[in-house]
């Protein structure tokens, strides 16, 4: 069976003039669309957040202003004349590009590559498994699924760094606000003991198990579960009862400043507290509750815009 092939059709305009461009070509007879918009881009971030550490500044700044009505038509002679049928009366621009079956099913992935992090690290998509591992590099498999962008945000990137320094083998990490759990998941595939991670949104527990699972990493070595450390007692009373060579906190501030005082009683005697998600600009906030946490600040790294920070005892 011949491949079928498409043609996308794109039309650019405004947020105040979004409704009237998809009215117009509703009445022309087009009832599917997909709308690209930097504020509903950002929405979807924020309601997928066990995701978007996987996103990156690059396509951040490509999504800038946009607002975009995409269809599509089969790429032979019925197809083309449904086209003209829905942009004769279209009062915008537009662009039709040519597209392949596979193409359509599949482009998202282009934007994905694999990321060397530090001196060891390798994050690699999962569909590009078989590719080689540069010499010396330690891979990290991750299937990014829902989510788009070239690689990881600054702030866990600036935190992957840290992981990679201060994981030793045999040693346990502690993860809160892990997420799709790339922290305690690289440290895992770096040689930690164990890892415990921990997330406000029951979502992010499914996510990282299958992320784990990707590098083979069992419920034997990681546990993830649903809670707010900050609320619940009894969560934070469980965690307490060990002591971690390794404390992550990709969060933001508003959430690492009242969780400082927490830290001194999760903490090994030589381990290390990394917080990381914190804007540039609310730094000496997030160093101020650390200090009066009883902890010393040993180093700041910047990135972007975002910093991490890390602390002893």
């Amino acid at each position: 069976m011949d491949e079928i092939k498409w043609l996308e059709a794109a039309v650019n305009t405004t947020p105040d003039q979004l409704d009237r461009v998809c009215a117009q070509l509703a009445a022309a007879g087009m009832d599917s669309v997909v709308i690209e918009d930097e504020q509903e881009f950002l929405t979807f971030l924020e309601q997928n957040r066990q995701y978007w550490d996987y996103v990156d500044q690059e396509l951040l700044d490509r999504m800038k202003g946009v607002t975009r009505v995409k269809f599509y038509v089969t790429d032979d002679g019925e197809g083309r004349k449904q086209l003209e049928q829905y942009t004769r009366s279209l009062e915008a621009e537009y662009t039709v590009t040519p597209l392949t079956d596979n193409d359509w099913a599949y482009s998202w992935q282009k934007y994905y590559k694999p990321l060397e992090i530090g001196a060891r690290l390798y994050v690699v998509p999962e569909w590009l498994r078989k590719e080689p591992v540069p010499a010396g590099r330690v891979p990290f498999y991750l299937n990014p699924g829902l989510t788009f962008g070239t690689g990881s945000h600054a702030s866990t990137q600036l935190c992957l760094e840290g992981v990679e320094e201060h994981t030793l083998p045999g040693r346990d990490v502690l993860d809160l606000g892990c997420g799709s759990g790339i922290l305690s998941i690289a440290a895992l595939c770096l040689g930690a003991k164990s890892a415990v991670a921990v997330d406000i949104d029951p979502k992010a527990v499914d996510v990282a198990y299958e992320n784990a699972a990707l590098n083979g990493i069992g419920r034997d070595r990681y546990t993830v579960q649903a809670g707010n450390v900050l609320s619940d007692t009894a969560l934070a009373a469980e965690l307490a009862q060990n002591k971690y060579h390794l404390v992550l906190a990709n969060i933001v501030a508003d959430v690492i400043i009242p969780l400082a005082p927490q830290v001194p009683g999760l903490l090994a005697e030589d381990g290390v507290f990394l917080c990381s998600g914190i804007i540039d600009t609310r730094t000496h906030e997030v160093e101020a509750a650390l200090k009066q946490a009883g902890l010393t600040l040993i180093r700041k790294r910047e990135k972007n815009g975002w910093a991490a920070l890390e602390a002893t005892l």
